[in-house]
C-alpha cells in the first residue's frame, strides 16, 4: 500500500547530518528506520552518477535470499527523479534495490529526500566508504574525494565517520604509493600494514615485489624497508635516506596541529636528530612562540 510522503526538510547540511541518513547496506546493524513510502520497484531507478559500478554476484545472491525471507529491513534513500517526476532516483541503497529485483519483490520501502546533485554525490561516496568489502585504496580515494570536492578536513571526517584521524591520515598516504603498489593493495596481495611501511620509499615497487614473493609479515616488511630491497643499487654517498612511515606520520600530525610545515631528520641507528618548523609569517611565529611557552 502506498502512503503519502512526509515532506523532507532541508538539512542544512553538514556532513554529520548526511551521515545520519545513510544506513549500512545490510540493514542489521543500524536502527531500523520507518519508510516514508512503499513504491513499485519499477518506479525506482539507480543514480547514473553512482561512483560504484561493480557489485559482487555472490554477495548479491546472499542478500537477495535474505530479502526474500525477511524483506528489506532498511528503506532505500531516494529523491524524485530530476528527469521524470513519476520516478524515484536512488541516493543510497542500490545494492538492496538490485537484490530486491532478484528476490522478485514488487514494492520496496523508501525514505524520500530532497537532496541536490552535490549532496547525492556526497552521500554516494559516504555509502561506498562504509562497504565491508572496500579495499584500502578505494577507501582512501573516497576520503580524498570528500576532502577535495567538499572541503572536509581529516578531523571532520574522523568525527562524522567514527574513525580516528590517524586512520584516515594513514590511508591517504597510501595514495602517494606508485600505481603498481596500489594495484597489489587492491588485489589483496599486500595489506595496508605492508604498504604503510613503503610510503615515501624510493624503491617501493621493488620492495613490494620482494614482500609478495617472500610472503613477508608486516614486521619483516618494516625491517626490509629500512635496509632496502635485495636488488637495491649501491647507495650514493651523501644521498638522503628514505624516511620510514612512522616519521612521516609524526611530521604530518605535528604539521596539522601547528598548521606549519614540520620536518624531522632522524639518522638511522641514532638516538638524536633534528626537527625543523617552517613559518610563513611573523604572526605564525608569534603563534608558535605562544604554543611553546604554554601561553
Amino acid at each position: 500500500m502506498t502512503r503519502t510522503p512526509k515532506k523532507s526538510r532541508g538539512l542544512g547540511r553538514g556532513l554529520s547530518a548526511l551521515m545520519s541518513d545513510v544506513a549500512t547496506d545490510g540493514g542489521t546493524e543500524a536502527p531500523m528506520k520507518r519508510p516514508d513510502l512503499v513504491v513499485p520497484i519499477e518506479r525506482v531507478q539507480p543514480n547514473p552518477d553512482q561512483p560504484r559500478r561493480t557489485f559482487a554476484e555472490d554477495a548479491l545472491d546472499e542478500l537477495a535470499n535474505s530479502i526474500a525471507e525477511k524483506g528489506i529491513i532498511q528503506p532505500l534513500i531516494v529523491r524524485q527523479s530530476p528527469s521524470d517526476p513519476d520516478l524515484f532516483e536512488i541516493v543510497a541503497g542500490e545494492r538492496r534495490w538490485r537484490a530486491a529485483q532478484r528476490a522478485k519483490l514488487h514494492e520496496i520501502p523508501v525514505l524520500l529526500r530532497d537532496y541536490d546533485d552535490t549532496e547525492v554525490l556526497e552521500i554516494a561516496i559516504i555509502e561506498n566508504i562504509q562497504r565491508a568489502d572496500l579495499n584500502p585504496v578505494d577507501e582512501a580515494a573516497g576520503y580524498k574525494q570528500l576532502m577535495d570536492r567538499f572541503g572536509h578536513t581529516q578531523d571532520k571526517l574522523a568525527s562524522a565517520l567514527g574513525k580516528s584521524r590517524s586512520h584516515i591520515a594513514n590511508l591517504l598516504r597510501l595514495l602517494t604509493l606508485p600505481e603498481e603498489v596500489q594495484t597489489y593493495l587492491v588485489s589483496g596481495q599486500l595489506s595496508a600494514g605492508h604498504a604503510r611501511a613503503l610510503v615515501g620509499h624510493d624503491h617501493a615497487v621493488a620492495l613490494a615485489r620482494e614482500i609478495i614473493q617472500r610472503k613477508l609479515s608486516v614486521r619483516e616488511t618494516e625491517k626490509l624497508a629500512k635496509k632496502g630491497p635485495a636488488i637495491k643499487k649501491r647507495a650514493v654517498p651523501g644521498a638522503p635516506v628514505p624516511k620510514d612511515a612512522d616519521t612521516i606520520q609524526i611530521e604530518d600530525e605535528l604539521s596539522a596541529t601547528l598548521r606549519m610545515k614540520v620536518t624531522i631528520d632522524h639518522p638511522a641507528g641514532s638516538e638524536g636528530g633534528k626537527m625543523t618548523i617552517s613559518y610563513k609569517s611573523l604572526d605564525q611565529l608569534d603563534d608558535l612562540l605562544r604554543a611553546l611557552s604554554g601561553g
